[in-house]
């Protein structure tokens, strides 16, 4: 994953990797992650696409802002860096906070976007309970900086099974989590506690839409993963993996991917 860095219209600067070629897809990483998030499952996407990779707004190494992250922001940076590279639509692929953020894109700018993907996510609002949470956590990340928030988040993203079985796969995920700005962790947390029900986004697109679930999920529960159905909407649930499919079941996740660009692409030039 080759870094590049630009400065946006709205002068934040961000990393990113673009690679690949053919129909744009945008991969959104997840709450405290970077664009590395994606590194188990880049080789076998690229083939089947350009794929951009930006770093979040206060993640990675994209420049942080003080502040909460509403996915309203943070749709509007990822649209500038479709500006920034002459890119006038592209398959918006979200993973988790991502996901929020694709679907802020498809509300708000929804000529940008050929396709929509939700990974572990959902098009639901926290409930006051992870409200109440989000608000902790910005405290938390406020009064003792990132290192123990994320100490405890990550691990939990993955199935239990997988957290003494893929030790290697936890400790890289630590990794990127810990380079996460703390304003980063507190811009998003705050941002994800304000977003809206967007159920409707995806009721209403005739875009194709991929849901992409891990069955022992423990942050997107059953009742969350499929919130829509129809003859546009592709579904596909990862046997066995947590929240973070990419690297829980590399392979499943990028044929699940593959599957739905090859089908909506071929959809569009019929």
């Amino acid at each position: 994953m080759k870094s590049r860095q630009l400065t946006l219209a709205n002068g934040l600067n961000v990393a990113f990797a673009d690679e690949g070629q053919g129909a744009p897809v945008l991969l959104l990483h997840g709450y405290c992650g970077s664009r590395y998030y994606w590194e188990d499952v880049w080789a076998k996407l690229a083939p089947h696409g350009r794929l951009i990779a930006p770093d979040a707004r206060g993640h990675g190494e994209t420049a942080a802002t003080e502040g909460a992250y509403p996915m309203e922001q943070l749709a509007e940076d990822a649209v500038q860096l479709l500006d920034a590279l002459g890119i006038r639509q592209a398959y918006v692929l979200g993973h988790s906070m991502g996901g929020y953020t694709a679907l802020a894109i498809a509300e708000r700018f929804p000529d940008r976007l050929a396709g929509i993907g939700l990974l572990h996510s959902t098009t639901f609002p926290d409930d006051e309970t992870g409200k109440a949470n989000r608000d902790k956590v910005a405290m938390r990340v406020a009064e003792e900086g990132i290192k123990g928030h994320i100490a405890d988040l990550i691990p939990k993203l993955f199935a239990p099974a997988h957290r003494d079985a893929m030790p290697g796969k936890v400790d890289r995920a630590l990794e990127i989590g810990y380079a996460t700005s703390p304003l980063g962790a507190i811009g998003g947390a705050l941002g994800m506690k304000a977003r809206p029900d967007r159920k409707r986004v995806l009721e209403e697109t005739a875009l194709p839409v991929l849901l992409l679930a891990g069955e022992s999920d423990g942050v997107i529960g059953p009742e969350k993963r499929f919130p829509v159905d129809g003859p546009k909407v592709t579904r596909s649930l990862l046997a066995g993996a947590g929240h973070m499919g990419m690297y829980e079941a590399p392979e499943a996740f990028a044929e699940s991917v593959i599957a739905y660009l090859k089908a909506a692409e071929g959809a569009a030039h019929a």
